[in-house]
């Protein structure tokens, strides 16, 4: 509970990979009612009975998504800033190092990095951007489906996927799509952990494709199951 954005992530990376491993829908369908539930005792709990769960976040997340629909509240004051950088940037950017908004976007290093990429790169930068994000994904989606074994798949989509679903909300936040989740801009947002987590990641992912046989090393490794299957009925 001290960090619903990553938990969220990480439940919806769980149903992902149930989904990808061939676990059955209904029973899917029952993990997801029964979050839902606990979810929101959890959320009756903690907002009618704080002496219970004096340490939870709920009000927390309650007054982020109040204020995301809300001109008023601090995250809007983010958010007005974060557009007004985008905005300042247009098509083309200000030019590198050459932002105004840094100095007064809070988080700008991290949270709402992508608005000053956008100020200083323009659309074009952060077009860039975006398609090496999808490129990578790409690139991960040929190693998911290269591999021959349902291990290497979900190894390959539990650490890659999580990275590119962390880019995509931090953009949606800079633009107001999401309310403020305080996930990082993988690779750009300041952080050692988090640029080392996405490291890591990104080894387990090329250490899973060395393991993606050759159509002829696939016809030789069926060859030898298919003889060994016969020596041992002989």
């Amino acid at each position: 509970p001290a960090n619903g954005s990553t938990a969220a992530i990480l439940f919806a990376m769980c149903l992902v990979l149930l989904f990808i491993g061939g676990f059955p829908i209904k029973y899917l369908l029952v993990i997801v009612g029964t979050g839902i539930v606990a979810g929101s005792a959890f959320i009756y709990v903690a907002l009618n009975h704080p002496e219970i769960l004096p340490s939870s976040r709920v009000h927390t997340w309650q007054s982020r998504i109040e204020n995301f629909s809300n001109d008023d509240g601090i995250e809007s004051y983010q958010v007005h800033h974060a557009k007004a950088a985008i905005n300042r940037g247009g098509l083309w950017g200000v030019g590198p190092g050459k932002s105004v908004f840094k100095q007064t976007l809070p988080q700008s290093s991290s949270d709402f990095i992508f608005a000053i990429i956008v100020e200083e790169y323009g659309i074009l930068g952060a077009g860039g951007l975006i398609f090496v994000y999808l490129l990578i994904l790409f690139r991960m989606t040929i190693i998911a489906t290269k591999i021959h074994t349902i291990f290497g798949t979900l190894v390959v989509c539990a650490v890659g996927l999580p990275v590119i679903f962390q880019a995509f909300i931090n953009m949606g936040v800079a633009v107001s799509l999401f309310p403020v989740t305080g996930q990082p801009l993988p690779m750009i947002s300041y952080g050692g952990t988090s640029l080392w987590v996405t490291c890591i990641a990104f080894g387990i992912v090329l250490s899973v494709s060395r393991a993606i046989m050759s159509p002829e090393e696939i016809k030789s490794e069926e060859r030898k199951n298919t003889d060994e299957v016969i020596q041992d009925i002989a």
